[in-house]
């Protein structure tokens, strides 16, 4: 798939960029977990902010909203006490990080948030904590670039435990069938997010 993803107008990848290599080059954009312990790991590495694909990216998207994930924290202590560093938000940071390196920042809208959870409804989830960065991203594309083309390569709707993957994979089915994204090779590929 590397020889058709790099020839994509614009390529999406996610936080440490492992698809990068096998799946080719191209990189326009990180999708980034801009909150918890992935952003507190991205920030700190130098090989990370090293990273060909995290260089030549023209735009750092943070999927994480503040203010929803400030809203979260008290709940979290509740429910899910382990997650004690879970709403930490370093969106501030990424922008730090993008005005030192020249690339735009974009945070994703709360609203995203609140129609991805609305979509995902329907689909009846098990509880779970947020929407994996991919499905939010997924929701963005299709609302920004409504006319485009949009392909998915290494959703493989598996990772991290409190990420609705059953009804993150039937939601993506529905978009499939309404004709708005496709699969590159049109199957599941092996998750290169890992629930992120």
């Amino acid at each position: 798939m590397a020889g058709i993803i790099d020839a994509a107008d614009f390529v999406i990848r996610f936080n440490d960029c492992r698809s990068y290599g096998a799946g080719g080059s191209r990189t326009d954009a990180v999708a980034v977990c801009n909150t918890g312990r992935p952003a507190k790991a991205m920030l700190g590495s130098p090989e990370w902010r090293a990273h060909p694909g995290v260089v030549s990216a023209g735009e750092i998207w943070s999927v994480r909203d503040p203010e929803t994930f400030a809203a979260m924290r008290a709940p979290l202590a509740v429910s899910h006490p382990e997650l004690d560093d879970f709403c930490d938000d370093y969106t501030d940071a990424f922008t730090a990080f993008c005005a030192d390196t020249g690339k735009t920042h974009v945070v994703i809208d709360k609203s995203v948030h609140e129609a991805v959870d609305a979509s995902l409804s329907a689909f009846d989830p098990q509880p779970y904590v947020v929407p994996s960065s991919g499905m939010i991203v997924i929701a963005e594309v299709l609302e920004r670039y409504a006319e485009a083309e949009v392909s998915l390569a290494g959703f493989g709707h598996a990772g991290w435990e409190w990420h609705p993957f059953a009804a993150e994979r039937q939601l993506v089915d529905s978009c499939i069938a309404a004709g708005r994204l496709t699969r590159l090779g049109g199957k599941m590929l092996v998750s290169s997010s890992h629930g992120a």
